[in-house]
């Protein structure tokens, strides 16, 4: 291995693509509507190592769930918003799925990704707030093994549903409004990317990650 070659992150095993590295059609999307509590893999490091952030979908949209890749729909804001607020060292095209260049440079970053809730629909708004707050307890539950310093949730609908905090506002959160929330972790809120959220552009979303980034402390050494 040559000096200048990137040290490789363990991860956790994934899928691949179901659409097997093209983009669905709309046949494909249909077949993902269905009830599958684990409709797409989450971006995550092997077990005992530590993420810096993780960031948390609502859940999948059925393209994303018919290539297995985290905000995979051509238009979502996602992807360029963290390039260019320099989350990404390269612009992320997910809408075929996500090669292992791209899982790699997330993981050598210390971003891992996951949803709230597996269940892919074609919004977000026909998830139940039962699963909604289940979603939120599965998470709270998953971070003494993940090991995050800061939590971003994409979504404050989601979040105040998820949570049981109708007020609350996009931004820092404070960790203890949250039951079991573990201090340690800082908990932000930040909007959703889709391109249905008319309130956002990829430069005010940039914005927000640049904020929660500076949050998440720098990187471990190897």
């Amino acid at each position: 291995m040559s000096d200048d070659q990137p040290t490789r992150v363990p991860a956790r095993t994934r899928r691949p693509s179901p659409c097997g590295g093209r983009r669905p059609s709309r046949a494909d999307l249909a077949r993902f509507a269905t009830d599958d509590p684990d409709a797409i893999d989450d971006v995550l490091p092997a077990p005992c190592i530590s993420l810096r952030l993780l960031v948390v979908g609502i859940n999948p949209g059925l393209w994303t769930a018919a290539v297995n890749a985290p905000f995979a729909r051509p238009g979502n804001r996602f992807w360029p918003s963290l390039f260019r607020a320099g989350l990404t060292d390269d612009l992320v095209d997910a809408s075929a799925g996500l090669s292992d260049e791209d899982e790699q440079q997330l993981l050598r970053r210390g971003i891992g990704l996951t949803n709230l809730v597996g269940r892919a629909t074609v919004r977000a708004d026909e998830l139940s707030r039962d699963e909604l707050r289940g979603g939120g307890r599965r998470l709270v539950d998953r971070l003494p093994e993940l090991q995050p310093r800061a939590v971003a949730i994409a979504g404050i609908t989601a979040f105040r549903a998820a949570f049981g905090r109708p007020k609350a506002k996009l931004g820092r959160q404070d960790p203890a409004s949250v039951p079991n929330w573990p201090a340690s972790v800082s908990l932000w809120v930040v909007p959703q990317p889709s391109g249905l959220n008319a309130h956002e552009n990829i430069d005010s979303l940039a914005a927000r990650w640049r904020e929660v980034w500076s949050d998440c402390g720098p990187v471990d050494a190897s």
